[in-house]
């Protein structure tokens, strides 16, 4: 549809954080003002007042920033082929980056400080809101650059940031795919919001060329995309190795408190227990009647029931009940979400592709969905909505400085509405189709969020490694590296598409470096809080809503300890594959 075709009450309100364009510019232009004054404290800063104005000033001018950049980002994102609301949004960069260029003194002004006066500044009542910028200091003593390099490195940070940029325009408006035939040689016009749509069909050869086509595009654009990523791997390294880290996935695990043995602990995990998606292929092979499972039956529905269309007001009510176990407060949070329009709905003509959530302190969450009625876009609403409210939660309960959690604990929130809303279907089935299909959907979220998004951070971390050891890479060292990560994923009784090797080239999330395995952590963790809330554990609720509200507070290996999830242990992992083990073991219908 043409986006004038859909209600506005299906689409997400924007006014809040600004009324319309002429403001936008209006607003944009007074924060040009500001970077002559944010230059004004440079040299100062051992001067506690002064300090103090700049750390407040600095906090100001991200509050007028964040609900600018969301406003023309989430405007782009109604309509990428307009170029005028993509204009909005490089204005807005420019001027962010014009200002943190400015302000580039600042962090190695005060990570010059020493310890002891770090120290003091953290237990002074007056820079209370800013005890986190003083902690990071001494944490990043060793990685920060002088005044000079940090002002060069910041301004690069307008172009450089380009490669996923360049990836979203070209995916989502430049990207062409040509029809795809179902097993009766009837035409279907294929694009990657539908994609899930035609992977749950019954139609065999429907599922095979959607399957090959979503890949073989990006294959007949291979050379661009291995060229575009390679060299934003290749800056993402370089911009590691200046700033004294060991690795590229060394920093990025640094910035956000993280733990590397986690993310090796995952990879372990996952490979010693992947005969369990082996089992499952092997039962829902069976079911099928199929005597040769393809990578592109993995999806293929084995239950009627779950055909059943949903919209937008019956998804919303199907949530609400799913998430009734977390309280009543959570649950008028997702009326609320409604009748403050946080949602953009449906699927437009020229409309960003997939789900996400955003937000500025102060302004209700943005959360971008393209809802087609199934149940996986109910699932997808569910997910999304817990990254609002977790943004909410912590909005409403830490200060600004505070509030903005990191992505490793995000992907938690998310997950947690997932697996209840996945439980409540199970617990609720009442026939042997339902309850089949409702399993085929709880190992679809495992295997596409723990065992894929690992096998992504495997290839990953693989493709960061050989650049950062002065390794040579080309698109076919690329693609079989993937061609054989999915062989070891899937097994060696999954028959593959020979066009999977192109799929590195279609994930968005490569350009946002080891974010990946945060899905898998995510689901990790929520599966161990849920069975918890379920099983009714006295303050297993009240912990998992304390854990919402923390924003940044605590490192985020510690903020989940809190909430009984400790990710740097085995007993962990193993519960959450015990549990898997069980959901096939338990239910002898699966067999």
């Amino acid at each position: 549809m043409k986006r004038s075709q859909i209600s506005d009450n299906y689409k997400w309100d924007l006014s809040s954080y600004c009324k319309n364009d002429s403001e936008f510019v209006s607003r944009v232009d007074l924060l040009k003002n500001y970077q002559e004054k944010i230059s004004s404290f440079e040299g100062r800063l051992s001067n506690d007042d002064c300090l103090f104005d700049a750390l407040d000033l600095d906090s100001k001018l991200m509050l007028e920033i964040e609900p600018l950049l969301n406003y023309a980002a989430r405007k782009r994102d109604e309509n990428l082929a307009n170029s005028e609301n993509s204009e909005l949004v490089a204005l807005i960069i420019k001027v962010n980056t014009d200002l943190s260029v400015a302000g580039a003194y600042m962090l190695p002004e005060i990570c010059a400080f020493s310890k002891e006066k770090l120290t003091s500044l953290i237990n002074n009542p007056r820079f209370r809101r800013f005890r986190l910028t003083f902690k990071s200091a001494l944490r990043n003593k060793p990685h920060v650059l002088d005044k000079e390099r940090s002002a060069l490195i910041t301004g690069m940070g307008d172009f450089l940031g380009g490669f996923s940029e360049s990836y979203d325009n070209f995916a989502d408006a430049d990207l062409k795919f040509n029809d795809i035939i179902d097993s009766k040689g009837k035409k279907h016009k294929f694009t990657a919001a539908k994609y899930s749509l035609f992977m749950r069909s019954k139609d065999r050869q429907l599922r095979k060329s959607a399957f090959t086509e979503q890949n073989s595009a990006y294959g007949r654009n291979i050379n661009f995309l291995t060229s575009l990523y390679l060299s934003d791997v290749k800056s993402e390294c370089y911009f590691a190795k200046i700033h004294n880290y060991p690795s590229a996935l060394s920093c990025s695990i640094h910035q956000e408190e993280a733990s590397e043995k986690v993310y090796f602990k995952l990879i372990d995990q996952v490979h010693k227990h992947l005969p369990i998606l082996y089992k499952f292929y092997a039962k829902k092979a069976k079911i099928l009647g199929y005597d040769k499972f393809y990578i592109y039956d993995q999806m293929a529905p084995i239950g009627k029931n779950l055909t059943k269309k949903y919209s937008f007001e019956a998804s919303l009510d199907l949530i609400k009940q799913a998430l009734a176990p977390l309280g009543e407060e959570y649950v008028k949070l997702l009326d609320k979400a409604k009748e403050e329009r946080w949602m953009d709905v449906y699927p437009n003509d020229g409309k960003a592709s997939g789900a996400y959530s955003s937000g500025a302190f102060g302004h209700h969450p943005l959360v971008l969905l393209n809802h087609t009625d199934d149940l996986n876009s109910v699932s997808t609403m569910a997910h999304e909505l817990g990254h609002a409210i977790h943004s909410y939660l912590s909005n409403q309960h830490q200060i600004f400085e505070e509030s903005e959690y990191v992505i490793f604990v995000a992907e938690v929130a998310s997950t947690v509405n997932e697996m209840l809303l996945k439980m409540m279907l199970l617990n609720n089935s009442n026939s042997l189709s339902e309850k089949r299909a409702i399993i085929d959907e709880i190992f679809s979220d495992v295997k596409s969020t723990i065992f894929r998004q690992t096998m992504f951070a495997e290839f990953e971390a693989w493709v960061h490694e050989e650049i950062e050891k002065g390794r040579t890479l080309s698109k076919d060292k690329l693609c079989d590296k993937y061609l054989e990560l999915n062989k070891l994923y899937f097994g060696h009784k999954v028959k593959l598409d020979d066009a999977v090797k192109y799929e590195w080239a279609r994930i968005p999330h490569f350009y946002r470096h080891f974010y990946v395995y945060k899905y898998a952590t995510g689901l990790i963790s929520a599966i161990n809080i849920v069975s918890r809330i379920l099983n009714g554990e006295n303050g297993a609720v009240e912990k998992y809503i304390d854990f919402l509200s923390s924003g940044c507070t605590s490192d985020p290996i510690t903020l989940l300890k809190n909430a009984g999830v400790d990710l740097e242990s085995d007993e962990t992992f193993e519960k959450v594959f015990s549990f898997l083990n069980e959901l096939l073991k338990n239910f002898n219908y699966i067999y």
